[in-house]
């Protein structure tokens, strides 16, 4: 007897986990973690609609700029980000940005600041189930350019920090201990949150495109943390969310028009 093959799952079916199906999505998808991040996304959308809202994956579909897109959250952690974007890719989802919260590694990436990853560092297992330790886990070079011209440019208007480089992706919340901390702060990496290298790992084998834009919700290194006073006591947080979705939905334009122009000459 021939064993279930969970690839063969195609894009007419009904998605296991997420509850989706072809046509309920954009070809964009902003992806927090948080399905109540879903509904911030949604107030900057034309038209929302909830489409599905199955366990933590809740997903919302509206247009921003004339341009149809999704907001799906993961949930906490890399083996729920696999599914959400496996199951968009089979949906049609094309390209990804998760739009997070993280944690600052450096001491100058402080609260309600912004962080652009180019690439991060697999820490996490579930990305181990797929390829060898030693694939890497990058960001798709196009989105993140424009994610990078428009929070310059939302930079100079906003007053926000912005930093650009490499990032961690862990597992294991309450295991990053003071000298685990200590170590990757001195490979020189920015930040830490918990679902870039799955998202990553998967639009690279399933050949679509994701990248990553968050806040800041504290600092690792230095006593920079208030985020258990909730999001209305927390304004550099919620400011640092608001500027993560502009950022994300201004790329999306930027990045659309620039590949869907068709060549001349």
């Amino acid at each position: 007897m021939a064993a279930f093959d969970k690839s063969a799952v195609g894009r007419d079916a009904l998605q296991y986990a997420t509850r989706i199906r072809q046509g309920d999505v954009g070809r964009y998808v902003l992806l927090p973690g948080d399905p109540a991040r879903v509904d911030r996304i949604a107030a900057h959308l034309d038209d929302p609609t909830l489409v599905a809202h199955s366990r933590e994956f809740r997903t919302v579909t509206g247009s921003y700029r004339d341009i149809e897109l999704s907001a799906m959250s993961t949930g906490v952690g890399c083996p729920s980000a696999s599914i959400a974007v496996e199951e968009l890719v089979n949906a049609g989802a094309t390209h990804f940005i998760r739009v997070g919260s993280t944690a600052g590694l450096q001491p100058e990436v402080k609260t309600g600041d912004i962080v652009i990853n180019t690439g991060t560092v697999r820490n996490d297992g579930t990305t181990r189930a797929y390829v060898p330790d030693n694939y890497p886990a990058i960001a798709d070079h196009f989105l993140v350019h424009a994610l990078i011209e428009v929070a310059r440019e939302r930079q100079r208007e906003g007053g926000f920090v912005l930093h650009i480089g490499l990032g961690a992706c862990d597992d294991a919340f309450y295991a990053e201990t003071p000298e685990w901390i200590e170590r990757h702060a001195r490979l020189g990496l920015l930040n830490i949150e918990m679902e870039s290298s799955a998202i990553f790992t998967v639009a690279q084998l399933r050949g679509v495109h994701a990248a990553m834009v968050c806040g800041v919700s504290g600092n690792l290194t230095v006593a920079d943390f208030d985020y258990d006073r909730g999001e209305h006591a927390n304004l550099r947080l919620v400011g640092a969310w608001e500027n993560a979705i502009m950022i994300a939905l201004e790329a999306i334009v930027r990045y659309d028009a620039e590949n869907s122009t068709p060549p001349t000459g």
